[in-house]
């Protein structure tokens, strides 16, 4: 239990910002099952879901620093529910088209990079030590985000938007080429803890 907002106790899986972080996880399934239906509802109702999934990682934590509620598991599950939203939409994406041919190229860069990222940080919170975002790596989850929503829009965007779906391919791309240029910095980053660690240990 910790103390939340007005002075109540809240239980910390219960506060505002972590049960976001569950609507956020929860939308990875809905979003998932209205590409797979593939009409032009459908896709409009996965675009505003992913919209309303988007705000809430903005909201989660900014609710958390504001009300004081920050927490473990709201650290643990916020990295988590970011990575499923954007893995499993690209993969629903690649898998009914949209995403294709040399295209799914842009969807494996980032994708690696997020496997990447989940490890080192994981060994780099054994050694006790942070990486921090830098503003490089928040462009690109913006690029990414706002070219996955085109992406999701789909054929049903280019009947509104002429070329929707290229513009959305095009801004994968720029997310994919800010996401190497990111995960070169973090891996470099992890690579000088290793070898610090290592050069203590051999000591």
């Amino acid at each position: 239990m910790e103390r939340g907002k007005g002075g109540k106790r809240v239980h910390v899986a219960m506060q505002i910002p972590n049960l976001l972080t569950y609507g956020r996880i929860a939308a990875v399934p809905l979003v998932a099952g209205c590409l797979m239906w593939n009409t032009d509802q459908s896709r409009w109702l996965a675009l505003g879901l992913f919209i309303a999934a988007a705000i809430t990682d903005f909201l989660d934590g900014y609710l958390a620093r504001m009300w004081k509620q920050q927490s473990s598991l709201g650290r643990m599950l916020d990295p988590i529910a970011d990575k499923l939203l954007v893995a499993g939409v690209l993969l629903m994406l690649g898998a009914e088209g949209t995403i294709h041919g040399a295209h799914l190229w842009a969807a494996i860069i980032i994708l690696s990079r997020e496997v990447l990222v989940s490890g080192l940080r994981e060994f780099l919170g054994q050694l006790q030590v942070s990486v921090p975002v830098t503003w490089m790596a928040k462009w690109k989850t913006a690029i990414q985000l706002i070219a996955i929503g085109f992406l999701i829009a789909g054929p049903a965007g280019d009947k509104v938007l002429a070329h929707n779906t290229d513009i959305g391919l095009a801004g994968l791309w720029i997310a994919a080429a800010l996401t190497l240029y990111t995960g070169y910095d973090y891996f470099r980053a992890g690579l000088h803890h290793v070898m610090k660690d290592d050069g203590e240990t051999g000591a």
